[in-house]
């Protein structure tokens, strides 16, 4: 029998796990030819999620849990689940249940006929303001014209990924993650599935605009160069028409004996040429930044425990999983 792992990240969210468990075992229970592990990543959460991971693990076997020394990040978190993911394949899950679980089998059903990768594209989004709705669409079509590779539209985690595609995954071991971008830069065999997202069945999103900004500039930063491209071509588009209109002014003293224009014109020339200069230099201060982060080569996570184990190394993690 086959075993697919179900990988949930979680950072406060103890009201909605036993929903989503509930969910999961009257979906499980009708695929009785696959073995299922639910793996449940803590992401240091400040409330009780942790406590009721324990209880499930307790109560079925079944399930896993892994609990981060500190909040890491999604991002992140999901490596750790997939690191420690024992399935021949794997199914990344929000815990708030807006992804909803019973799209799962129809992900298996394609996996079997050889998609390496199947994942759920939004058709609406229930639950959410007219703002992010707004902004995701404009971030994902954005995202699509400076990017280097396809990064499908309206497409978040929610996907079955193959062992192999997990795998390459895992070798891909970057700092500052994107792992929507990372999903379609690995590439392997990709099938597209539709489904109408739910509202939250408890909490509220843990992500604000400031956090969806700096997401959208990895996103960004991450699979493409065009930002330094754009900036290299404002400053030589800047520069020309800085010449042509020092080459009118000087032409039009000496000719016609006109006064140079003082104070203002200088006074907005120079503010303007220092916002330009700023943009610039913020643009090229994000990829300082992401070489900065790569070049410490700190860990993407450190686990606390593991279905109440403690793991300190690398080979705990293979030890305890194999």
């Amino acid at each position: 029998m086959k075993l697919i792992t179900i990988l949930i990240p979680c950072y406060n969210e103890e009201n909605s796990l036993n929903l989503l468990y509930e969910r999961l075992q009257n979906m499980t229970s009708q695929l009785s030819q696959y073995r299922f592990q639910i793996l449940l990543v803590n992401d240091g959460s400040k409330d009780n999620t942790l406590g009721k991971m324990q209880e499930l693990h307790t109560k079925d076997s079944t399930v896993s849990y892994l609990s981060l020394s500190r909040n890491f990040g999604k991002e992140n978190a999901m490596l750790a689940g997939l690191d420690f993911a024992e399935g021949d394949a794997v199914i990344l899950l929000d815990a708030d249940l807006q992804d909803p679980p019973e799209l799962i089998p129809q992900m298996i059903e394609e996996w079997e006929k050889g998609y390496d990768d199947v994942y759920a594209r939004r058709r609406s989004r229930a639950g959410e303001t007219w703002f992010k709705k707004f902004s995701a669409h404009w971030y994902y079509r954005i995202l699509q014209k400076f990017s280097d590779i396809d990064i499908p539209s309206d497409v978040g985690d929610f996907r079955l990924l193959d062992r192999q595609a997990v795998d390459a995954l895992c070798s891909l071991r970057e700092r500052q993650r994107y792992t929507k971008g990372l999903f379609s830069w690995i590439g392997y065999n990709k099938k597209e599935l539709l489904f109408d997202r739910e509202p939250r069945a408890a909490g509220s999103s843990k992500m604000n605009f400031l956090k969806l900004f700096g997401l959208a500039v990895d996103g960004i930063t991450s699979f493409s160069v065009a930002p330094l491209r754009l900036a290299s071509i404002l400053g030589i588009i800047i520069s020309t028409i800085a010449f042509v209109y020092l080459v009118f002014v000087i032409a039009k003293t000496l000719l016609f004996g006109d006064p140079v224009a003082g104070y203002p014109s200088m006074i907005s020339i120079i503010l303007f040429m220092g916002g330009i200069q700023l943009i610039v230099l913020g643009i090229i201060g994000e990829y300082v930044g992401r070489i900065f982060y790569e070049a410490k080569r700190r860990p993407d996570y450190l686990v606390s425990e593991y279905n109440g184990k403690k793991i300190f190394m690398e080979s705990d993690r293979k030890k305890h999983v194999s």
